[in-house]
Order: structure tokens, then C-alpha cells, then sequence
């Protein structure tokens, strides 16, 4: 088999997925369609938003397909004329067995973790908030159960202590679109190796759920390096969050960079300003500096610009 004779349909919706799809291309892969989101729509006017990997599928003139049900039989059959080798997934919804099943040489997924480490929605948030300084990207066939499959390949990268999500993301992204390619010319060589999930050496199964708004609430209650770590695994997206209580007054504070600062005596949430620098104690008597923040209904600013108009007497977070 050549790159040239080797269909392939991929499934993928945001720019985590464009990065590996453009790769495919610029190698000479044949894309015979890219299955994507609904258009959906967005902001005050309503105005419908294609996703990031249909906006470059159109932009390279890519048959695009958008059902809004992967079991529609109309959309089945479609699949099943264009006949492809093989199916792709990265960042896409989970497929039903009639889709991942159909193509001769399999369907694999690019999973943003070291597998069976994080199998959900959010394993690159999770790898951060959880404090660990190695993550990276696994290829693995699908199977029934949600990220469960065999592991083809993977790829680590080392996480820095200060690192956040997008940074992290970033990397992810660039260095899982080089596993796609090499991992769709491993099956056409034939020199393609699998290791099930379960295999002895592997860590233990460890769920990535999807961040939801609580998530990102911070709980000054804990040390220090968890609340960093919070802080940095959900920005600058959908950023962490805390309430800036100021007589009977609460106002929403989203706090998108931190550092980990000396320890200090006080309780949860109470705020220390010294001069141009803004301190938070956390548990333990430990304590952050705050980098960059966002109050309510103001734009994103370095904490030194926030204190210049803030008059923070006997405020506290929450």
C-alpha cells in the first residue's frame, strides 16, 4: 500500500484537530471526507459559527460532512460509499460501533494523555490541576468502551511548574500531529505493534472528566500548590474563578496566572497587598501571588494595573 492509494475520513471538530489534519495533507495523505460539528449558533446576533476543522476542511475544498446524528442511517450509508481504509478521530464525540467498526484497517483516536492515564474529556485541564510534570499524546484503536483501546504510540513531553493549560496545549497539539502521521505510515508499512490498556507496567485507569464551572472555583481551604495548580490548568480557559467579598458585596474574580509564594500566617481567602504586589493566603498558612486577573465586567489585567484602582479594605475572597 502507498500514502496515494490509502482513503481516509476524519472526524474532529476544534483546533486541537486542524493541527493534525493539515499535517495529514501537507504528507500527501488522501482525505476523502471530514466529518465535523453542526454549525451552531453564537453571540447576540445568532450568527451560525462553524467549528475550527470545518472552517480549514472548506478553506482546502474537503468534502465535509455534518450529521447531526453519527447513527443517521442516510449518513451511515454515505460513509459506507466512500469506501476509506481507515478513520481518524481527535477531539470529536464518541462513535457508535457501526462508524469506528467499518473501515478494513480500523478507526484510531489521538488522545491528548499518557494512556490509560486521564480517558475523558479533559485529560490535558486534569494532567495540570493534578500537578504532574509529565503529560503527552497516545494513538489507540477504538474500542467499546470510551478511550479503553489498544495503545499504538504515544509521546511525552515534560510539564513546567509554571506551565499552563494553553502552553500545554500548544505542545500537545504540534507534537500529536506529528504522531498522527507517523502512526498512519506505521499501518501502511506494516510495522504497526499495539499494547492493550490493562498490560503489566501500565498505570491504573485515572478519569479526565469535562470541566464544568465549579470546577474552577478555588477553595482557598487548600495548600497553596493546589490552588496553583487550579489556577494554571483552566487558563486562560475557562479560567479559575473566586468571590471578592467587600462590604456585604460580592463581585466574581477570575484569576488567570499565579506563583506559589512564601508561607504566611492568616486565614483562607484573606487578601495581603504589598505595594504593587497582591498575595492570597491559602491553607496550611501557605500563600500565591496573583499575576493576572479578570473582575467582573473588566477586561484581563496584571494584578500591579488592578491595584493601582482597587480599594481592597476588609476585602476577602471566597
Amino acid at each position: 500500500m502507498t500514502d496515494k492509494n490509502l482513503k481516509i475520513v476524519f472526524f474532529g471538530t476544534p483546533e486541537f484537530a486542524v493541527k493534525s489534519l493539515d499535517s495529514l495533507l501537507e504528507a500527501g495523505f488522501d482525505i476523502a471526507a471530514v466529518v465535523t460539528a453542526t454549525d451552531k449558533p453564537a453571540g447576540r446576533g445568532h450568527k451560525m459559527l462553524q467549528s475550527a476543522v470545518k472552517e480549514y476542511a472548506v478553506g482546502h475544498g474537503l468534502n465535509v460532512l455534518q450529521p447531526a446524528s453519527l447513527k443517521d442511517p442516510e449518513f451511515v450509508d454515505t460513509l459506507r460509499d466512500i469506501n476509506a481504509d481507515l478513520f481518524i478521530v481527535i477531539a470529536f464525540r464518541m462513535l457508535p460501533e457501526v462508524v469506528w467498526t467499518m473501515p478494513r484497517l480500523g478507526t484510531f483516536n489521538l488522545h491528548g494523555s499518557l494512556l490509560p492515564r486521564y480517558r475523558g474529556a479533559a485529560p490535558i485541564n486534569w494532567a495540570i490541576i493534578n500537578g504532574d510534570s509529565e503529560t503527552g499524546v497516545t494513538t489507540f484503536f477504538l474500542k467499546h468502551e470510551i478511550d479503553t483501546g489498544d495503545i499504538i504510540d504515544q509521546e511525552k513531553i515534560t510539564v513546567g511548574p509554571n506551565e499552563n493549560f494553553g502552553s500545554v496545549y500548544e505542545r500537545l497539539m504540534n507534537i500529536g500531529a506529528e504522531l498522527t502521521v507517523s502512526t498512519v505510515q506505521r499501518i501502511i508499512d506494516g510495522t504497526l505493534t499495539t499494547t492493550p490498556q490493562d498490560s503489566e507496567g501500565l498505570e491504573s485507569p485515572t478519569p479526565a472528566p469535562k470541566i464544568f464551572k465549579d470546577t474552577c472555583h478555588i477553595d482557598w481551604s487548600k495548600p497553596a500548590q493546589s490552588i496553583h495548580n487550579l489556577i494554571r490548568g483552566v487558563s486562560p480557559v475557562p479560567g479559575a474563578w473566586t468571590g471578592l467579598v467587600q462590604n456585604d458585596d460580592v463581585q466574581t474574580v477570575k484569576i488567570f496566572s499565579s506563583v506559589v509564594a512564601d508561607s504566611r500566617k492568616g486565614s483562607p481567602g484573606e487578601i495581603v497587598v504589598d505595594g504593587k504586589q497582591m498575595f492570597v493566603i491559602c491553607g496550611d498558612n501557605s500563600s500565591i501571588e496573583i499575576i493576572e486577573l479578570q473582575p467582573a465586567g473588566k477586561k484581563r489585567m496584571s494584578a500591579a494595573d488592578y491595584l493601582r484602582g482597587a480599594h481592597l479594605e476588609k476585602a476577602r475572597f471566597s
